[in-house]
């Protein structure tokens, strides 16, 4: 249904220091460029790459944060972004600003005549000469711009077309691009973004009667995770997957992230190529992190796992691609 994850986000409040730490504690590439900033719409935010080809990575990183300014772009906005604050937990060290998805204008436009046509919560930014498109806000109405999950279960759904981001024309080909003279540790695209919910049944079910939007595949029960997890996947191969995790018990990792901290955004999972590879780079940079041997998540195959505290309270694992 969907093309594309646009970007695995977090909402911070230093947009500029988080993209620093990310650059020099992970190696994720940094731009100028990629960098956004519009004087009627008072935000920042970065779109880092873990491979500098959008086609063998089209999902970004994205460190973003919103100033404390009027916003004549979008002036329910503000109240909105307070309303997943609330929603979130305003003191969850995650924060998404919304789950971005891409899909192209005809889906777009069909996705948008159904959500009118069963009644459902939504709303629309204006365009503006900063941003001449479509974004959509599932949840929210102009007139109630607060966030509830009635319609996305909790996921904190935006859309918007595919075509304003101009991805090169190699990422729509099949076979999907892979990455050329790929040394030992590079990083190759994210390869999944992780989000808590408390009922995975019941987001499934709003996923599915409000958006026909289904998982990839059956649940799977990992027990030794200590959670349920759904794949939402797209059509793009080299997009990200959205796995959407209910904890099974308080205590194991995601458990208790869930019971210190409530539902929201997990990990960040990043593909490499050579995983003990990408181990050595992280020591050469100073970055802790724990070699997991045999991850249920991966089917057995080994996994590191960032310490949180050297990327600004985010979570970021690896993976052999």
């Amino acid at each position: 249904m969907f093309e594309l994850l646009m970007s695995a986000d977090m909402m911070v409040s230093d947009p500029d220091a988080v993209t620093d730490v990310l650059h020099t504690k992970l190696g994720i590439h940094k731009h100028e460029r990629w960098r956004q900033a519009f004087a009627d719409h008072p935000y920042i935010a970065h779109f880092l790459r873990v491979h500098k080809s959008l086609a063998v990575s089209p999902t970004r990183v994205e460190p973003q944060g919103h100033l404390d300014k009027p916003n004549l772009g979008d002036p329910m906005f503000h109240e909105f972004l307070e309303s997943l604050k609330d929603y979130q937990g305003r003191h969850r060290p995650m924060l998404t600003h919304s789950i971005v998805l891409a899909t192209h204008g005809h889906k777009f436009d069909a996705l948008m005549e159904k959500l009118m046509r069963r009644r459902l919560r939504f709303r629309m930014a204006q365009r503006t000469p900063a941003m001449p498109f479509d974004r959509m806000w599932m949840g929210v109405t102009p007139e109630d711009p607060r966030y509830e999950p009635s319609v996305d279960g909790g996921l904190c759904i935006e859309v918007m077309p595919i075509e304003p981001l101009q991805m090169p024309a190699e990422t729509f080909e099949t076979p999907a691009p892979q990455p050329r003279n790929a040394e030992p540790g590079d990083m190759v695209r994210v390869s999944a973004r992780g989000f808590i919910v408390r009922n995975l049944d019941e987001t499934l079910r709003r996923c599915s009667a409000n958006l026909d939007w289904e998982p990839q595949g059956p649940v799977q029960a990992l027990a030794s995770e200590g959670y349920r997890r759904a794949t939402m996947a797209f059509t793009l191969p080299n997009s990200a997957s959205l796995d959407v995790i209910e904890a099974t018990r308080w205590n194991g990792d995601a458990g208790v992230y869930l019971n210190s901290w409530g539902p929201g955004p997990y990990y960040i999972r990043i593909a490499v190529n050579g995983l003990a590879a990408k181990a050595e780079d992280l020591k050469a940079r100073g970055t802790r992190y724990t070699w997991i041997e045999a991850s249920e998540a991966l089917g057995g195959k080994p996994m590191i796992r960032v310490d949180l505290a050297d990327v600004a309270g985010q979570l970021f694992e690896f993976e052999e691609a």
